[in-house]
């Protein structure tokens, strides 16, 4: 297994609530390599406002992967999301949504995350699943042609309407019957939702759709500063043969750059 951060893009232009580190772009990108990180996860607002070239060379140039594309900052800043009251929000988020896949493509990133983006279902009442759906399969199918997968992420009740656990979102994700769509895990919500933590990272894995994790206390705050067993999660994953990226995705406190030394510090002591 591989850590990582999220960090936001040079575009995004308001402070996102669940961005690590401080900084300009690189020298974000700098403080991610001394801590020792193989990878950041890009939270990215309007993709055709960077030059993929560029982000790239800096990326390169520390030796870090990007092992996601994130596409909450679009929400956050925009107010763009796949599910909206108005069709011409959803058709520009929809939109938006295929320049990010085209980011994720030219920087190597096998993945584009949905969280929140995907809007909630009493937004677009009636036929919301059905408006999901077809969005999700046309990015589904973009994606799998420029070597991208898209992994949906089960959010807790208090923040969405739809797709709280991972049992739903991998009977979702079935439903579509597309082969580039896969399953992110964040521990924050799964402390919420999921009855039994191992049993389904078992069922992820088994299912073949579990592509990322990211990582958040029960407080969402750092690895270690609240309840969640953390251990527990590193040795179901270990004994799952997962072998992808834990992504810290979680408040910045104390601030922005001591809350990725806290997960990092955490995270090594569990032998990750």
């Amino acid at each position: 297994m591989k850590l990582s951060v999220c960090i936001q893009t040079p575009e995004v232009n308001i402070t996102l609530p669940l961005a690590l580190l401080s900084g300009s772009f690189v020298q974000r990108l700098e403080k991610a390599q001394r801590l020792g990180l193989r990878g950041v996860e890009l939270l990215v607002a309007r993709p055709k406002d960077l030059d993929s070239r560029e982000i790239k060379k800096q990326i390169g140039m520390v030796g870090l992967e990007v092992p996601a594309v994130a596409s909450g900052p679009i929400l956050m800043q925009d107010r763009l999301s796949l599910l909206s009251e108005s069709p011409e929000n959803s058709e520009v988020a929809e939109k938006r949504l295929r320049e990010l896949i085209e980011l994720a493509a030219d920087l190597e990133a096998p993945l584009v995350t949905i969280g929140s983006f995907r809007g909630r279902l009493a937004w677009a009442a009636p036929g919301g699943v059905e408006k999901l759906t077809a969005a999700l399969s046309r990015a589904a199918a973009r994606a799998g042609h420029l070597g991208v997968c898209i992994a949906l992420e089960p959010l807790n009740r208090y923040e969405t309407d739809f797709l709280h656990n991972s049992g739903e979102a991998l009977d979702f994700i079935a439903s579509t019957g597309e082969p580039d769509l896969g399953l992110l895990l964040d521990t924050f919500h799964m402390n919420i939702e999921e009855a039994d933590i191992r049993a389904c990272i078992t069922q992820a894995m088994k299912s073949g759709r579990l592509c990322h994790v990211h990582l958040g206390d029960s407080n969402r705050l750092p690895p270690g500063q609240g309840h969640f067993d953390f251990a527990d999660l590193v040795e179901s994953l270990t004994q799952s043969d997962y072998t992808g990226y834990l992504s810290a995705e979680h408040l910045p406190a104390p601030d922005a750059d001591q809350a990725a030394v806290l997960t990092v510090e955490h995270m090594r002591r569990l032998g990750v």
